[in-house]
C-alpha cells in the first residue's frame, strides 16, 4: 500500500513540474515578443495597417497593435505616452507640441504620403457636376446652420431638396484641415451634420442618401467608387489649373487639386524610436511606402522626398516642419524638407 501511495505521489510531482516548466516556457515566449502600439488618424490607418501586416510577416516576433481613434485622439494618447506611433492627417498643433514638451516627450515627424480630400455625393445625384470652393464654403460655414438647408440655395436650378451633410468628427485631423481650407479657419463649421471619425460610416451614409454631400480621405472614395460620385472643385485660381479639378493621383501629386491636397504624417516618440523593433518598423514604413501607399488609394511622395524623410529619421531630427507656417494649406512638402537641410 505504501508503495502504491509513493508511486502516485511521485507521478503527481512529475506532472506538476512538467506543467510548471511548460508555463515558464510560455511566459518566456510572451516576454520575448516585442510590441509596438500605433494609433491616430483614420485617414492614415489604411497605410499603417498595410505596413504593419507586411512588417509582421517579415518580423513575426513583433506584435503591432494598430487602431484609428482620430488624429486629435491619437495625439492625446501620444502626449500621455500611451502609444509609440500616431498617424496624423494634419501636422501637429502648437498646443500639442507644447503639451509634448510639458510631458518630456520628444517626437520625430515623418511625412509619409499625399491625400486629396474627396468631396462626394450619391450615385443617384444627377445635378451636381462640380462645386466651387465658394459654394462649398457657403454650405459648411457656421452661418449656414439652419439657413443653407436645400440644394437650390447653393445653385439656382438645383432641386428644392434638403441637403444631408456627412463629414469628419471634431477629433479628426480631416475636420481641422477641411475647415481651414474651405471655410478659412480651422474648426469653424456648422454643427448640424452627421459627424464621425469612422470614414466607412460616412461612406455608407452618403452612398445610401440621394440628397447627401460628404467628404473624407481619398482612399475611402478609391475603395468605394462603385457607390459614390466624386465632385470636382473649382478654386477659381488658374495658377492651380483652370476650371473644376477632381482629385486623382496626378492632380494630388502635382498640386493642381487645391485647396484639399495635403500631406499625411506619422509621429514617433523618440524614446520609443530608440527601441530596435521601433527603429526597424519606421525604416520599413519609409522604405515600403512608395509601394504600399498607392495600394491603399493614396499618393506616394517622390523618391527624393522619401530620401529626405529617411535622412531626417536617421539623424533623429525632432520637432515639426510646419509649426512656423501660417497655414499648411497648399504647402509644397519637398520645398519644406529641402529647406531644413540649409
Amino acid at each position: 500500500m505504501k508503495k502504491i501511495v509513493f508511486i502516485v505521489f511521485a507521478s503527481s510531482m512529475l506532472f506538476a513540474c512538467g506543467s510548471k516548466n511548460q508555463k515558464s516556457e510560455g511566459t518566456d515566449s510572451t516576454a520575448s515578443e516585442a510590441a509596438i502600439k500605433v494609433d491616430g488618424s483614420s485617414t492614415v490607418y489604411p497605410i499603417s495597417e498595410a505596413v504593419s501586416e507586411e512588417f509582421e510577416i517579415e518580423n513575426p516576433s513583433v506584435k503591432i497593435t494598430a487602431n484609428a481613434s482620430g488624429t486629435g485622439a491619437g495625439f492625446k494618447k501620444f502626449i500621455r505616452n500611451e502609444i509609440d506611433v500616431t498617424g496624423a492627417s494634419r501636422p501637429i498643433k502648437a498646443t500639442e507640441d507644447a503639451d509634448c514638451a510639458k510631458n518630456n516627450i520628444q517626437y520625430l515627424e515623418i511625412p509619409i504620403a499625399y491625400d486629396g480630400l474627396a468631396v462626394v455625393v450619391s450615385k443617384e445625384n444627377t445635378w451636381v457636376d462640380h462645386l466651387t470652393v465658394e459654394e462649398l464654403k457657403k454650405i459648411w460655414e457656421p452661418a449656414a446652420k439652419g439657413t443653407i438647408t436645400h440644394w437650390d440655395q447653393v445653385r439656382a436650378g438645383w432641386p428644392h431638396e434638403k441637403i444631408n451633410l456627412y463629414g469628419a468628427g471634431t477629433e479628426s485631423g480631416t475636420f481641422d484641415y477641411f475647415t481651414e481650407a474651405i471655410v478659412g479657419e480651422a474648426r469653424s463649421c456648422r454643427t448640424d451634420y452627421t459627424a464621425s471619425e469612422d470614414d466607412n460610416g460616412l461612406v455608407s451614409g452618403v452612398s445610401g442618401d440621394k440628397y447627401s454631400l460628404g467628404y473624407f480621405g481619398y482612399a475611402y472614395y478609391f475603395e468605394n467608387q462603385d457607390k459614390l460620385k466624386l465632385v470636382a472643385l473649382d478654386d477659381k485660381n488658374d495658377a492651380n489649373g483652370k476650371g473644376a479639378i477632381a482629385p486623382s493621383k496626378e492632380t494630388i501629386e502635382n498640386g493642381t487639386y487645391q485647396p484639399l491636397s495635403r500631406p499625411l504624417l506619422i509621429y514617433i516618440n523618440k524614446t520609443s524610436a530608440a527601441r530596435p523593433e521601433v527603429t526597424k518598423y519606421v525604416n520599413f514604413y519609409i522604405d515600403n511606402a512608395a509601394t504600399l501607399v498607392p495600394e491603399t488609394g493614396y499618393v506616394a511622395l517622390s523618391p527624393e522626398a522619401y530620401k529626405l524623410v529617411k535622412a531626417r529619421f536617421t539623424a533623429g531630427t525632432t520637432g515639426s516642419l510646419f509649426l512656423t507656417l501660417k497655414s499648411t494649406v497648399g504647402v509644397k512638402l519637398e520645398e519644406i524638407l529641402q529647406s531644413t537641410l540649409h
